[in-house]
């Protein structure tokens, strides 16, 4: 049973060395990783067993494979000693040149592209030391995420968000259509040859409407969508064997173009799709997230 005596007398350097075999699910792998060797990590491990009262891994072949209840504790932990690293990264002068702190933030797919390789480029001549970590917008969660500081910003389209969340509006960018060379209506697409093509969509999701045909049902235009996919990857790839068209914001068409495909101005006019970039007020004050912002301001 895990008493208070038990948590005052444990070593918080222990749950360094419990992070990263949970992380590596190995020893030596740990060890390299810590710069110690494996049987510290063997030794750590066993005090904390002792403290915790709890054996937390388990060796199966050269795995050491978690316990049900290391399994339910680690989430917690693990987030724990990240917003613990954070907090101490914030106290003193930011130093830009030196910081090794990890940017987390969550964009759309099709954005990922387009700011990984600037983010990269930015680090390396300015931050060499930081990190950056992308991952998948989730709308329904976002508050709350930048809230837990699971992410430091997100990069979506315009969103009814309120405070505490913040944001700025990064671009607007209009719609066009990316269709194969070989596609008879390159050289003379107007607003009726549209209506009666194919059209493939881009959604994460499987059902509901998709941001162009919110913008297109609003001028009172019904197209045939006949595919609908995950990626723009896969519907450059049937758009450019096919005689589909693809409608998507000009920034993502530019970067798919290729010599078998064309862009195509829309045959009518729809509003603009803007790009904005949010962050909890919290972290208004935070030197490095300020810098950061900033940085990914300029990049639009």
């Amino acid at each position: 049973m895990i008493t208070a005596k038990n948590i005052q007398q444990l070593d918080f350097n222990l749950l360094k060395v419990f992070e990263c075999l949970y992380l590596e699910r190995n020893m030596s792998l740990a060890a390299k990783v810590l710069f110690i060797s494996p049987s510290a990590v063997s030794h750590a491990i066993k005090r904390l067993r002792l403290v915790l009262g709890d054996e937390l891994f388990v060796r199966q072949g050269q795995l050491m494979q978690p316990t049900p209840a290391c399994q339910r504790m680690a989430p917690q932990l693990l987030d724990t000693l990240e917003k613990l690293r954070q907090i101490l990264q914030t106290c003193g002068d930011f130093n830009l040149a030196e910081t090794t702190q990890t940017f987390k933030f969550a964009i759309h797919d099709a954005l990922e592209p387009i700011v990984i390789p600037k983010i990269h480029k930015l680090l390396a001549a300015q931050a060499p030391y930081a990190k950056a970590v992308s991952g998948k917008i989730v709308r329904e969660d976002m508050s709350r995420q930048l809230a837990t500081n699971v992410i430091d910003v997100a990069i979506d389209v315009a969103l009814p968000l309120k405070k505490p969340i913040n944001h700025f509006k990064l671009s607007s960018d209009h719609f066009c259509i990316l269709m194969s060379s070989q596609n008879a209506l390159a050289d003379h697409l107007d607003k009726t040859s549209y209506l009666r093509a194919q059209h493939i969509a881009v959604s994460n999701r499987t059902t509901g409407i998709v941001v162009e045909d919110l913008a297109l049902l609003q001028q009172g235009i019904n197209r045939e969508v006949s595919i609908r996919c995950q990626g723009y990857q896969a519907a450059k790839e049937v758009v450019k064997n096919s005689d589909l068209l693809l409608t998507l914001p000009s920034l993502i068409a530019e970067q798919l173009r290729d010599d078998g495909l064309v862009v195509v101005p829309l045959p009518f006019n729809l509003p603009k799709i803007a790009t904005h970039l949010y962050w909890h007020q919290n972290t208004e004050q935070d030197d490095a997230l300020i810098w950061f912002r900033e940085a990914l301001k300029q990049m639009f």
